[in-house]
């Protein structure tokens, strides 16, 4: 059944300004860099290369700086620094669970921005293993396109190993143990399916449902994390009703 995302992470409506644009590009070619570093600069050995470009290329990002991202991975450009991956955990307002992604040059700063920021929210800053017990690593897929056959793209999950699909306002998601990512990237691949989003995300094991302003509050929270430079990605253990998604549209 068609509705509102379970999985993916709440997208607010925001200004595509130049600045935004500029803060977009970063996190993008960090994420490049460090996919080029890890496992190489060839698309066709690197999937985890390939899904970061295919990301960027659909969020408009210039070829040059796409390049350059990825021969600081490679190491053929000595420009730019050594990027580290580092997560946190935390707590948001109303005692909600935060989990939150940095690619840092300098792990102290970004601690202590992602702290302050907590604090502002009204949250807290959590020991390492505070609240991971409350998710599970799940591989997630998001494909998109015109006139999908949902029978088509099930059956494929299924037989690859994934275990979860739904169809949403968004598209077709899949979620799977993560040592099946590989297998149904490749399948979905082949079957030229568009992967808008294909990656290891946190999924809640039992979201928690608040009241629409205690769970606006809380994503407001999130946004504001998640427009450090620093910061990759969040993810929280929200139930998001209808109601908290008609409210968001009436911010924007």
């Amino acid at each position: 059944m068609s509705g509102h995302s379970h999985w993916a992470t709440i997208k607010r409506k925001k200004g595509a300004g130049d600045a935004k644009r500029g803060q977009l590009f970063t996190k993008l070619a960090k994420e490049i860099t460090l996919a080029a570093r890890d496992g190489g600069g060839d698309v066709n050995t690197n999937f985890k290369l390939r899904l970061s470009i295919d990301k960027a290329r659909s969020n408009n990002m210039p070829k040059d700086s796409i390049d350059r991202a990825i021969k600081r991975g490679t190491g053929e450009s000595k420009e730019g620094v050594d990027f580290t991956n580092t997560v946190y955990e935390g707590y948001g307002p109303k005692g909600s669970a935060l989990i939150i992604e940095c690619v840092t040059e300098n792990k102290n700063r970004t601690v202590a921005d992602v702290r302050h920021q907590l604090s502002r929210s009204g949250g807290s800053l959590g020991e390492s293993g505070s609240v991971a017990w409350q998710f599970t690593q799940r591989a997630y897929f998001l494909i998109t396109g015109e006139n999908l056959d949902f029978d088509q793209v099930f059956e494929l999950a299924l037989e690859n190993g994934g275990d979860e699909v739904e169809e949403s306002d968004d598209g077709i998601e899949i979620l799977a143990p993560v040592e099946n990512f590989k297998v149904i990237s490749d399948a979905l691949f082949a079957a030229n399916l568009h992967m808008e989003d294909a990656s290891l995300k946190m999924i809640p094991n039992q979201p928690i449902d608040l009241s629409v302003e205690d769970t606006l509050q809380v994503l407001r929270c999130v946004d504001a994390l998640e427009e450090m430079d620093d910061v990759q990605t969040v993810y929280h253990n929200l139930n998001i009703s209808d109601e908290t998604l008609a409210a968001l549209d009436a911010e924007d």
